[in-house]
């Protein structure tokens, strides 16, 4: 009877043991997922503040349409708002159209010049890199949580504790695709109009902004 009884408590004891490893081993994946994906936010609320300066550098050189002006703020908003999936749409489309704007920018060579552009472009590039360099390290954290949470025994005891799956940060198929450029955004006049010349000297300084 005794050894009944230190038998039935040996057991509660390791099974209380791996309750708590286990829980301890969500806890702890779930905060480097939550630190990576801070990380994250920290670089698309960068490029969030970057986006404005970028439009009005531009504006005052390419005539762009209003509608692709739009597009980029709403785009702008979009990544610090959402899930993380909404974001990680947001960023992949704001990049293609921040790909654009600097193909473009080689028809207008005032514009190209620009120290201030230089600059934004290259923080923009910058800021990229680094969404992409965390991204790889938030989806292998996501990855090895995820797993942890589904997988036996940690699949008995997640939902108990309410340990949800977390979303990947996806980036598009087509990211190592060349970009298509769209230079009927730039006339004005639509499709078959006469193609915007680049600014003269005289104008592109008038144009440029302040700083």
């Amino acid at each position: 009877m005794v050894l009944l009884e230190i038998a039935a408590a040996a057991v509660v004891i390791i099974i209380a043991l791996v309750v708590i490893v286990l829980y301890n081993g969500f806890v702890q994946k779930r905060n480097r997922v939550q630190d990576a994906w801070a990380q994250i936010d920290v670089q698309l609320k960068r490029r969030y503040d970057l986006i404005p300066n970028l439009i009005s550098t531009v504006k005052g050189y390419a005539a762009y349409e209003r509608g692709v002006l739009t597009k980029v703020t709403e785009l702008r908003t979009s990544i610090v708002n959402g899930s993380v999936q909404q974001k990680a749409e947001a960023n992949n489309q704001l990049s293609q159209a921040l790909k654009s704007i600097f193909a473009v920018a080689e028809n207008y060579p005032d514009l190209k010049a620009s120290q201030n552009f230089q600059q934004l472009q290259q923080e923009l590039e910058v800021t990229e890199d680094k969404i992409a360099f965390v991204r790889t390290s938030y989806n292998d954290y996501v990855l090895d949580y995820n797993n942890a949470i589904q997988t036996f025994p940690g699949n008995v005891f997640a939902g108990m504790f309410h340990f949800a799956r977390q979303e990947f940060f996806q980036a598009p198929p087509e990211a190592d695709e060349p970009v298509k450029v769209d230079f009927g955004d730039l006339n004005p006049g639509g499709p078959g109009g006469e193609q915007p010349k680049a600014p003269s000297a005289k104008q592109a300084g008038a144009n440029q902004p302040k700083r």
